[in-house]
């Protein structure tokens, strides 16, 4: 089997959600560090101009969100589950909420009290994070603390039974969705141990989380990742679903777009469309041919 890759920074709490679930699997995972900020020549060429991090390679297969990258996770390596009490519908459903409602008032907070962050992030950020308004930013501080305060009680209150995990006794990807934001808050957000004081539930379970770990990492630099790709071909099958929305042929030139916030448009001929997930082959001149692949829950397909 091809190695597990992940183009990745350190401090992106997207991808410590795919760290976390590498530990969870105790998986064995290549380490490719992207830069913080655009041009980011190397991903470009695998990923056609999607620029969110993390992103995940195997062989000439990229794997772009968190919600695809869990997927194919559990496809390839089912045990130890990410979805435990046959939970994988549930916990996509639940992203919407961590990855929408939980994560922008702390990147709000992140980007208005961490006065460590350089100047070219912080620019990066304005540009990228079109839910936010920098120009007023400061005065929304008070706000953006009352609603990330507000879901860290939703957390504490899926625990405060007593429970380990939020689902029982095992973790899960909804654990790890839940705590990203968490782990962003410590990182990044002044005044984040007063917030979590008063949430006991909370804090026990946080270091139940610390505890997984992120499997075994090895480096590995971008071009030999570029190499992999180039050396390698997608396995992948092709299958349109009759069913599925919009009504497109197989080759049929499209665009992939999210629709949320880093909204580039990726094209290349469609290969597979079903409910659940959308995958195009595209052709770069670092790479040659790649298939790259999108949830369906949040991105556009559109015909060219």
């Amino acid at each position: 089997m091809d190695e597990i890759i992940l183009h990745h920074f350190d401090s992106s709490p997207f991808a410590e959600k795919v760290r976390l679930a590498f530990g969870l699997k105790g998986l064995e995972w290549r380490s490719v560090e992207i830069p913080m900020v655009m041009p980011k020549p190397a991903l470009t060429a695998l990923t056609g101009g999607y620029r969110k991090t993390p992103v995940l390679q195997i062989g000439a297969d990229i794997y772009c969100d968190t919600q695809c990258i869990a997927s194919e996770l559990e496809r390839r390596f089912p045990l130890p589950t990410l979805f435990p009490e046959h939970s994988e519908a549930l916990a996509m459903a639940f992203s919407q909420w961590s990855d929408n409602a939980f994560f922008q008032p702390g990147a709000g907070l992140s980007m208005g009290t961490n006065d460590a962050l350089p100047e070219d992030i912080l620019q990066d950020r304005r540009e990228f994070f079109n839910f936010l308004d920098f120009a007023t930013l400061e005065q929304q501080l008070p706000h953006l603390y009352s609603q990330f305060r507000a879901h860290l009680q939703l957390v504490d209150g899926l625990l405060d039974d007593g429970r380990s995990f939020v689902l029982g006794t095992v973790p899960g990807w909804m654990d790890i969705l839940a705590y990203f934001p968490v782990w962003m808050g410590r990182a990044n957000i002044a005044r984040t141990p007063e917030l979590l004081r008063a949430l006991p539930a909370l804090t026990d379970w946080e270091q139940r989380m610390q505890g997984i770990g992120h499997g075994s990492k090895l480096a590995l630099t971008a071009d030999d990742a570029l190499t992999i790709a180039r050396d390698s071909q997608s396995e992948v099958e092709p299958l349109i679903s009759a069913d599925a929305w919009p009504s497109l042929a197989e080759n049929a030139s499209v665009v992939v777009t999210p629709q949320d916030y880093g909204a580039v448009p990726v094209q290349g001929t469609l290969l597979r469309l079903t409910h659940g997930e959308v995958a195009i082959r595209r052709e770069d001149k670092l790479v040659g041919e790649v298939v790259v692949h999108f949830p369906r829950v949040g991105y556009q397909v559109e015909a060219v």
